[in-house]
């Protein structure tokens, strides 16, 4: 569970914006989509977050500092250190020069040396600072980790406990227990200034960062810096290992396109491959001849459903545009039902269709706006003072009295 989002001078963000999930004490879970933010916390955040707002507002940008985020802490080790990070600042001149700041509070294990199933949990916060670093012999900038922390509340409240913590590249504190000397003398000699330190000891095989590591690839999406769709043969190689998905996909994709009788997974010699049958044609069609809305249902729905499976949390850009209007309620659904959702996956996700907002809550909706200057901020619906839990929020979102819409004419 992911509760608490803070971006700074990332994309379209410049100055800091910090969402704040959790709901307020005594709300009454109408839908069922409140889940502790931790196993045993009296403190809930929503399993579904839906972002709202205009063309360029800077929705898909709060989507995009979570997958950087996430491929960081897994990835960046692999990153050639001679390239610039794949991100970028808000585009000004007075901006490029400072730090980009993202953090992340989430759920983790108490003994995070020794993780059990089942053992217990609290809060943890993932912090990571990135800024320039002059290069020699001009006055050029390149950016490197500043600062990378994870710190957490082992009761649950209180001032946080550091765990983890690197200044540069530089160790300056580390639990005891989490790094063993070798491990900390080959750190220092692998380490480089644009890769994460959680990467860098799972690679060294560090029980912890390999653990850390895991939690954070439970985070699927469609989206990194661009849109990031699965190809045909990786995503039929998907369902064909996956029967579960496979019937429901087939379920489901009967009733977005009505002419959908069954799917079949068709194997050649170098290739794999999705075939439709519809009612009234003779063969087969491949996917890459169905419609756009059911290739792309196709592509985004593994994402959802591995979330759903484990537990994780499934970022979706624009999924009403790509699922049939009647149908995505019914996958809304599916996260405040304990038999889909075992686990309290989450679903984070940019929309477009304002008729959406009379199938969520005041706590899952998220409106982002832009300003003269191009910057971007973000607000909750539940913040808006006054909002009351049983109005229509898709007639006052459309007559404008939230803000957060296109201006026409």
């Amino acid at each position: 569970m992911l509760f608490k989002v803070e971006i700074e001078n990332f994309l379209s963000i410049a100055e800091p914006v910090s969402i704040d999930l959790r709901a307020r004490k005594g709300v009454d879970d109408v839908l069922g989509r409140l889940s502790p933010i931790y196993e045993g916390s009296e403190e809930r955040s929503p399993n579904v977050v839906a972002l709202f707002g205009p063309n360029a507002a800077g929705k898909t940008n709060v989507l995009r500092s979570i997958t950087f985020a996430a491929w960081f802490t897994t990835s960046s080790f692999d990153w050639r250190p001679d390239l610039p990070l794949p991100y970028e600042k808000f585009g000004s001149n007075e901006k490029i020069g400072q730090p980009t700041r993202l953090a992340f509070s989430f759920a983790g294990l108490v003994d995070f040396l020794r993780p059990t199933e089942g053992g217990a949990q609290c809060p943890f916060t993932y912090e990571l600072v990135l800024g320039p670093r002059r290069t020699r012999g001009g006055d050029g900038h390149e950016d490197v980790v500043l600062v990378e922390k994870i710190s957490y509340q082992p009761k649950g409240r209180g001032k946080p406990t550091t765990i983890l913590e690197r200044n540069g590249r530089d160790l300056i504190k580390s639990a005891p227990g989490l790094i063993d000397k070798g491990t900390r003398t080959a750190l220092e000699s692998v380490l480089h200034p644009r890769a994460s330190i959680i990467s860098t000891l799972a690679r060294l095989n560090n029980p912890v960062a390999n653990n850390f590591v895991a939690s954070v690839s439970t985070i699927y999406s469609d989206i990194f810096i661009d849109k990031v769709l699965i190809d045909d043969k990786e995503v039929a190689k998907f369902y064909q290992q996956k029967p579960g998905a496979f019937d429901l996909l087939k379920d489901i994709s009967g009733r977005i396109d009505l002419g959908i009788e069954d799917i079949k997974v068709v194997e050649y010699p170098d290739d794999l491959s999705l075939h439709f049958q519809h009612s009234g044609l003779n063969q087969i069609i491949p996917l890459r001849r169905e419609s756009e809305g059911t290739k792309n249902f196709v592509k985004v729905f593994p994402h959802i459903f591995q979330a759903l499976t484990v537990g994780g949390i499934a970022i979706v850009d624009e999924l009403d545009t790509t699922i049939h209007p009647m149908l995505l309620p019914e996958i809304l659904r599916w996260f405040g039902d304990d038999k889909r959702n075992p686990h309290g996956a989450q679903l984070w996700m940019t929309c477009h269709s304002a008729s959406l907002l009379s199938e969520l809550t005041k706590e899952e909706v998220l409106f982002c706006e832009k300003d003269r200057a191009g910057t971007t901020t973000v607000f909750k619906l539940s913040d808006i003072d006054g909002v009351r839990r049983t109005e229509n929020f898709y007639g006052k979102y459309m007559s404008g009295e939230y803000g957060a819409v296109p201006v026409i004419g």
